[in-house]
């Protein structure tokens, strides 16, 4: 079975960093721009076992899309991952709080990637 996953984050070129990362590790991805389409593409039965977000975006933040998320009992088993530039501990926390499963710091490599979502327990090559 294909793991899906959906990237979240408003620069078209991190979403095609994340996506090739994810793909080479054998994961099904689509993208978002924003988290408000994010939502609506998981809403409208579009379920993923991974989503990777970012904090900072227009109309609907990282932490927002995780709490929205989070409060419906449908994605309870999705994992989230933050991948931003934020990178004070208080962004952390809120995000773990709020119900991300990880954290990554922007500039990251694939390994770092990899590393985490190993975490997570998925099998990746």
């Amino acid at each position: 079975m294909t793991v899906q996953a959906l990237v979240v984050d408003d620069s078209k070129a991190m979403r095609m960093i994340l996506s090739r990362s994810l793909r080479e590790l054998g994961f099904e991805v689509a993208e978002a721009p924003d988290g408000k389409q994010a939502l609506a593409a998981l809403q409208n039965g579009g379920a993923k076992d991974l989503v990777l977000i970012d904090w900072n975006m227009p109309e609907m933040n990282g932490l927002e899309l995780v709490q929205a998320v989070r409060a419906d009992p449908r994605f309870a088993e999705t994992r989230l991952v933050m991948v931003t530039t934020e990178s004070e501990l208080d962004h952390v926390d809120k995000a773990l709080s709020a119900g991300a499963n990880e954290y990554v710091m922007k500039p990251f490599t694939r390994d770092i990637i990899r590393d985490k979502l190993a975490l997570l327990g998925f099998s990746v090559g």
